[in-house]
């Protein structure tokens, strides 16, 4: 025989109003249907749940834990049946976001923060990849969207532009290359260049940005570049919004390079008709377009 749930909250209305004749009335039901109820679950646990010689209705030490595991059940219940509501909704279950590590994060969180406090059913995933590697886990996982930094395009892709970003080529002050001037491709060669490395599984993907020298340190994320440029480890490109601060205490400076020392790139929100985005998707979506927006306004 299986345990009846509803049991439980019988159990719980005793409790608060301490009485059968009482908890009858609120549940309104017939005071010997609540007993029955009640003496169903003593007999299908083996277990006395109350102290019948008590002039209210008390439960006896092992009546307290098996109600506190009741109403975890209950919560439970009610928990499932309010994501039902939800995903019966539209919501779906979860969101699966990939985006590139060469993109600020400031704006994707505040538009998380924001659809949290939605408190919506939807599971949400984000990964961070560099370069290849996240149109790579895109594809894969089968991922809902990616925010990235350039990819190869497909019938079935969606993009949508974000605000260009703006990197810019720099150096430690305390670099020799810091105070060259008009430095050509060939003496940039004779120097460290310090580059993110590909994280998809091939390494298929060559940074079209990098000077070809023999001397190239490859790190697999934006903070520990930063960490190696200020050590004077090497020069590299970096994303302005990483590195003002450090361009306006002048611990890093542009590197003065004839082929140009900035470059502007688009990066694109990116979703694909093969897999429609539901409901929390599109929200998102509208929620990162919004909060990139206002950064740069």
């Amino acid at each position: 025989m299986r345990i009846d749930v509803d049991a439980f909250k019988v159990l719980q209305v005793l409790v608060e109003e301490g009485s059968f004749a009482k908890a009858a009335e609120r549940l309104h039901k017939a005071q010997s249907a609540v007993s029955y109820q009640v003496k169903k679950l003593e007999q299908h646990l083996g277990v006395n749940l109350f102290c019948r010689d008590q002039y209210r209705a008390e439960l006896t030490p092992e009546g307290e834990v098996i109600l506190a595991e009741g109403q975890k059940l209950l919560q439970y219940l009610a928990n499932i049946e309010h994501l039902a509501s939800r995903f019966s909704e539209g919501w779906e279950p979860k969101l699966e976001i990939i985006i590139d590590g060469a993109l600020p994060m400031n704006p994707i969180m505040r538009a998380l923060k924001r659809l949290s406090q939605l408190q919506l059913p939807t599971k949400v995933q984000l990964n961070m990849e560099f370069l290849g590697g996240v149109q790579d886990r895109f594809e894969r996982d089968s991922a809902d969207l990616m925010l990235v930094k350039d990819y190869r395009t497909g019938p079935n892709y969606r993009p949508q532009p974000l605000p260009q970003i703006t990197s810019v080529l720099v150096v430690s002050a305390e670099h020799p290359l810091a105070k060259e001037q008009s430095l050509s491709l060939f003496e940039l060669q004779h120097h460290v260049e310090l580059t993110i490395e590909d994280s998809s599984a091939d390494k298929h993907y060559r940074d079209e940005l990098q000077f070809g020298g023999d001397k190239v340190f490859y790190l697999s994320g934006f903070m520990m570049k930063k960490d190696a440029l200020m050590m004077g480890l090497g020069f590299g490109w970096m994303p302005d919004f990483l590195i003002e601060e450090e361009l306006s205490r002048g611990e890093l400076v542009e590197v003065d390079f004839s082929g140009g020392s900035r470059y502007s790139f688009t990066p694109q929100l990116v979703s694909t008709m093969e897999r429609p985005l539901g409901r929390a998707g599109r929200l998102f979506t509208s929620l990162i377009m919004e909060e990139f927006a206002s950064e740069n306004a």
